[in-house]
């Protein structure tokens, strides 16, 4: 159904920025909430950004500050813009978008991932 491709990825040294895109195709609710997420190896998949099906925005505590969730309807693209890269920000990132009410998502789709790399 949904198509999500992830771009934007790369190597940057610490301190840089990056601006991933989730481009999206296929039919999407209106009110579909989208988030990123990340995963680094040997850790559990964390969610990095979130946009609600109300439209506010929540970020993990690692993040708040220096990363920005946003969406461009008529482009029908998510971004993630990171500044102030850190080491620990290194992991392959993943977009998803769906239904979401409370804590549960359905009809959701994921994206293929984009590595990011963050040297020291």
């Amino acid at each position: 159904q949904v198509q999500l491709v992830e771009s934007g990825g790369g190597l940057v040294q610490a301190g840089g920025s990056l601006r991933l895109s989730c481009a999206v195709s296929g039919s999407i609710s209106s009110r579909n909430a989208v988030a990123w997420y990340r995963q680094a190896p040997a850790k559990q998949r964390e969610r990095v950004a979130l946009i609600d099906r109300d439209g506010s925005r929540n970020y993990v505590d690692s993040v708040k500050g220096r990363f920005t969730i946003s969406r461009d309807i008529v482009k029908n693209t998510v971004y993630l813009q990171m500044n102030s890269l850190k080491p620990e920000d290194t992991a392959v990132y993943y977009c998803r978008i769906g239904n979401k009410f409370g804590g549960t998502w359905t009809s959701d789709s994921w994206g293929q991932g984009t590595q990011v790399t963050v040297s020291s």
